[in-house]
């Protein structure tokens, strides 16, 4: 019988009853206003597996008071900490671990983004804890502290990452009036000790910040479900309507980020990495109102072209540059800025100057030219393409996007659409290029070698070491005189164009489309003999006239060293940059490649729009067989890698050191350590006699997915092989994919140093052998048991223990082993993090046994979602094919025989697994970790870092003006691992040098301790009892894990599930 749509009350105003959407989009819209003036977008998506929402609240960290910077973001974490309606801390955390889902947040300068997912059948009950965050948040004071070392943590975990210690010098360089200067991150320094030591409550702060800021006239929600309109706005209206209106304006801030005194200035940055780099910053024309036009669209898309006669061919074959990227920024209401960002080869470091002159002449040519309206019209079409075929996206990421667009002013019809370019508009293009002026920039030069001078200052929260000065005004003359000869301009008028008109701009976007009732899970088999062996599948779920082709090159010369490795990484790089230019108009018209060397061959991919993709295939297989390596490309492109390889170390730890667990799981694999040696004695002669012994034999695997007919598919192996004309390699040459087993009740720990010598965070990846992925019972169990203990563990390590920021779960997978892992980036030292994953796995023996039946099933069902979830777009399923022939297992029916495993499960079959391979206390168990202690955390390394935070304590808290030499002199024989010595050094130091009373002393000593705690990693008592050998037998070299691997035994290599004749098929669906 059906059932009447609850009635829409009045008092719930509809602003839009439908928006403008894709072709193929099923979904359907609503845009709604309370009566507490909050905004929601209400989704309808009747095939979503997952539900969502999102909610943005319009402050952010502009609105951070100054002597308290950081407190938007703090608020942002604390709201998760518990409600009144829902006082359990970890409540929102767990409901959607059980329900399939997840959460995050994150603070923007005037806007604060809130979202999750759930399985869909239990949406309601995630949007109800989820509201609570905006009406009744606790601030519960016995989590206050746990979560500003939270927030402490993740600013320390960005210390040595040059995007954020840029940005931030950038910040710090800018007008000190507006708040764009704010430290945004925060840390226990800004958030707690200074307030305090002037009496400030900051639970009370935080509280007041929510109170005033957080309204909801200020607020947008996005909510996407299977449920009807009707409903979500019900639910809508009866969970959030309780939020407060407190009617706030539209936050705005007087003046610019950037004032004369900061326009015409060069800063010169030495960052971590070894990397060069120009940035190019315009204060720029805020294009907040003008969607209809996006003016800056022309002078992006011109600027940052990389086709010929564009600034970058230039660049290129001056051998300055590598890349160039061109946009607009948003900085708030009535502010902008336009960048320039472009990555130099050390010679053109050297010449960044003449860089920066090439800039002003490709602007003076785009301003000297009348606007082309046939650009504009390209760049129209390819929006309106763009939009018109646009596919879904992940449900959360789809939800907090939107709830950010619903802040801009654009018609609420116009919010999935607002990238379509709908008008002409010259005029304000040219006032948009106006702001390309010689006295309206600055530039940043990155480098660890400082062109002009010596570096002079350091940021203060970062620590960057820079210079800063004003251009010449010799140079800003030469940069004016170029005014006017746009289109003659001088020694470039040969060299600078505007681009030619596209040619891979799509025309015929045809799709036969039919009636599948049941989508194919398995690609068909075309052709499989000792040269090829072709996979294709008609698209028969996304009907895009889009296609993917993803190809493997195989040969096991391409990984069977690492000069071979190294070499065939250098020939991929040069066959990308000889195609740069051609490559460019394909990519800009949505169809791209990509080029890869893998331990079993070369990988090719393309993918996008299908009318032009075979032309884009011939030529990219073409100039892989004819490439003719140039001596000033190979130059700049080993370069490159060298720097990327030696530069792998100030990676963030918990990135580098999986690859140390992986080189523990496989027979063979190379250390950054290893190909960069090899590479530094590379030779050009060496590429160019190496890449045709990969292609003169080889054995070509190929997908080919998506809107193109079993005859295409024929067509593309077939013009592959015509091109390269290689001879078969033989399954007996071919790479076998394997890993190691790890013996029963085995012990090991890596124990490696890190090598940045600034990084204060140590790492740990701890992981158990499980088994072979062919048990697909035990694989189950494996997800089962990830699925389980994901929340606990997060909860325990980083929110309860507050270890670090970064703490992780779940499951590991080698080519055919796998196994359970637990990941901790933190302060503390490595092998007391793996005493705490010990307790951990330990404690949960307990929790396990009292997990009810209900609860239990909650996350098998959670599980099954997860492998049961509907595919968003032609991609996903592109990828989920290929991971299944990369595998050569091809189980393509892996997903619905795992659902039926998992039905069949019970709690017991967990506890025997855990008592079988998770308990610490289990003889049968097979554990390797890979510790990594930081390299700062030695006293001597740490005592640098000490006396400049003893520096700006000093400064900060008693008005004391100190010198850095002072204090290093002040701590000289001082343990600094022993704070009572540290405070009492600094006690002697004012008393005897600055000649400071007693009580002035004792007073400023009153923050010392934790002042100290929180600027230097002060070893935590007791700490010292863990050592590496605690936790099993102990490896300090590579060449004793090369021993040890050598001793282990290997699986079988990968076999498929049926044989490879199932899979032939000569007649296609569709």
């Amino acid at each position: 019988m059906a059932t009447e749509s609850p009635a829409v009350p009045d008092k719930v105003k509809v602003l839009a009853s439908q928006l403008e959407k894709p072709d193929l989009d099923n979904r359907s819209y609503r845009v709604i206003q309370l009566q507490n003036n909050l905004e929601a977008l209400l989704v309808h998506d009747p095939d979503t597996d997952k539900a969502s929402a999102a909610l943005d609240v319009h402050v952010g960290n502009f609105s951070d008071g100054d002597d308290l910077q950081g407190q938007a973001h703090a608020v942002e974490h604390l709201l998760f900490m518990g409600t009144e309606k829902y006082p359990k801390e970890n409540e929102y955390s767990q409901y959607l671990s059980e329900h399939s889902g997840s959460s995050n947040a994150y603070t923007a300068s005037t806007s604060t983004n809130y979202y999750f997912e759930v399985g869909h059948e239990h949406f309601y009950g995630a949007l109800d804890r989820f509201a609570q965050f905006f009406i009744s948040p606790l601030f519960l004071a016995d989590t206050l502290d746990r979560e500003l070392q939270a927030v402490d943590s993740e600013n320390k975990k960005n210390l040595q990452n040059d995007t954020w210690r840029l940005h931030q010098l950038s910040k710090s360089l800018s007008n000190p009036a507006h708040p764009y200067c704010h430290f945004s991150t925060g840390n226990l320094q800004t958030l707690k000790e200074l307030p305090e030591k002037r009496g400030v409550n900051v639970r009370e702060e935080f509280m007041k910040f929510h109170d005033r800021y957080y309204s909801a006239n200020n607020m947008k929600l996005v909510v996407l479900g299977r449920e009807d309109l009707d409903t979500l706005q019900k639910w809508v209206q009866e969970l959030f309507e309780g939020v407060k209106n407190k009617d706030l304006p539209d936050p705005s801030w007087e003046g610019q980020p950037l004032g004369e005194d900061h326009l015409m200035t060069q800063i010169f940055a030495n960052p971590v990495m070894d990397t060069r780099q120009l940035d190019i910053v315009f204060p720029f024309l805020d294009e907040e109102h003008y969607f209809r036009s996006h003016p800056s669209s022309y002078a992006s898309h011109l600027i940052g072209h990389e086709g010929p006669g564009s600034l970058l061919a230039y660049l290129k074959k001056k051998a300055w540059a590598n890349a160039l990227s061109a946009g607009t920024t948003h900085v708030c209401s009535g502010s902008a800025f336009f960048h320039i960002n472009i990555k130099c080869t050390e010679e053109g470091l050297d010449n960044y100057e003449e860089i920066v002159k090439a800039v002003f002449h490709y602007i003076n040519l785009i301003k000297d030219t009348e606007i082309q309206e046939w650009i504009l019209k390209e760049l129209q079409e390819t929006a309106a393409v763009d939009f018109k075929f646009r596919q879904k996206s992940p449900a959360s990421k789809f939800t907090s996007r939107q709830a950010t667009n619903l802040q801009k002013p654009v018609p609420r019809e116009w919010l999935l659409s607002q990238s379509l370019i709908r008008e002409f508009n010259p005029e304000l293009i040219k006032n948009a290029l106006h702001h390309f002026r010689p006295d309206n920039f600055r530039v940043m030069v990155v480098s660890q070698k400082c062109p002009r001078g010596d570096f002079d200052q350091v940021e203060k929260w970062y620590k960057t070491v820079y210079r800063v000065e004003k251009l010449p005004s010799k140079f800003i003359q030469e940069l004016q005189s170029t005014v006017g000869q746009g289109k003659g301009a001088g020694g470039l008028k040969d060299e600078l164009h505007l681009p030619h008109k596209n040619e891979f701009i799509p025309t015929n976007f045809d799709v036969q489309k039919k009636k599948v009732d049941v989508p194919q899970i398995s690609p068909a088999l075309l052709k499989n003999n000792d040269l090829t062996r072709l996979w294709y599948k008609k698209d028969d779920t996304f009907w895009v006239p889009k296609a993917n082709v993803f190809i493997t090159l195989r040969n096991h010369l391409v990984y069977s060293a690492p000069a071979n490795a190294v070499a065939a990484r250098l020939y991929c790089d040069l066959v990308k940059d000889a195609l740069n230019e051609y490559a460019y108009d394909a990519e800009i018209a949505g169809l791209e490649y990509a080029i890869g060397a893998s331990s079993v061959g070369l990988e090719i991919e393309i993918a996008g729009y299908n009318d032009k993709m075979l032309v884009l295939l011939e030529k990219v297989i073409t100039m892989m067989r004819d490439l003719k390596v140039q001596p000033d490309r190979f130059k700049v492109a080993k370069d490159r890698n060298i720097r990327s390889y030696k530069n792998w170390i100030y990676q963030q730890p918990y990135h580098q050191v999986g690859e140390y667990i992986r080189y523990m799981n496989a027979p063979t694999v190379w250390l950054t350590e290893e190909l960069l040696a090899e590479l530094e004695s590379l030779t050009i002669e060496d590429v160019q006699i190496f890449f045709p012994k990969l292609l003169r034999q080889t054995h070509i695997e190929m997908l080919v997915h998506g809107n193109l007919l079993k005859e295409d598919a024929l067509r593309y192996a077939g013009l592959i092989e015509s091109i390269l004309t290689p001879k078969p390699l033989p399954p007996t040459q071919h790479t076998i994919r394997r890993s190691l087993i790890m013996r029963e009740g085995g012990n090991y720990v890596w124990n490696r140093p890190l090598l940045d010598p600034k990084n204060v965070n140590s790492v740990i990846e701890y992981t158990l052998f499980v088994g072979e992925q062919t048990d697909k019972r035990l694989k189950n169990l494996l997800t089962l048991f990830a699925q389980l203990t994901e929340e606990p563990c997060f909860d325990q390590l980083r929110t309860k223990e507050q270890l670090g920021y970064i703490v992780f779960s779940g499951s590991r997978y080698g080519a055919t082993t796998m196994g359970y892992r637990v990941i901790v980036q933190s302060e503390r030292s490595a092998p007391y993090l793996e005493s705490r994953i010990d307790s951990f796995l330990r404690s949960f023996k307990q929790k396990l046994a009292e997990t009810t039946d209900k609860e239990f099933q909650s996350h098998v069902k959670a599980v099954i979602l997860k492998k049961t979830e509907r595919l968003k777009n032609l991609a996903q399923e592109t990828t989920r094919l290929w991971n299944y022939i990369g595998s050569e297992m091809y189980d393509f029916e892996q997903l619905p025989a795992d659902v039926e495993i998992l039905k069949q499960l019970r709690k017991q079959d967990v506890v025997e697994f855990y008592n079988r391979y998770i308990d610490p206390d289990s003889p049968r168990r097979s554990k390797v970790s890979v510790q990594m202690q930081a390299a700062a955390a030695s006293a001597e390394d740490r005592k640098p870092g000490l006396a400049e935070a003893l520096v700006q304590f000093l400064s900060a808290v008693g008005g004391v003006v100190t010198e850095h030499a002072e204090v290093t002199k002040a701590l000289e024989g001082v343990d600094i691992n022993n704070t009572d010595a540290v405070v009492a050094s600094v006690s002697n130091f004012l008393r005897n040098v600055k000649q400071i009373e007693a009580p002035t002393i004792a007073a400023i000593l009153d923050q010392g301790r934790a002042a100290l705690a929180q600027a230097i990693p002060i070893k935590k008592e007791g700490e010292d009892q863990f050592k590496p050998e605690h936790f099993g037998q102990v490896f300090n070299t590579t060449e004793e894990v090369v021993a040890w691997k050598a001793s282990c035994r290997v699986t079988a290599g990968p076999k498929p599930v049926k044989p490879l004749v199932e899979f032939e098929s000569s007649e296609v669906k569709l």
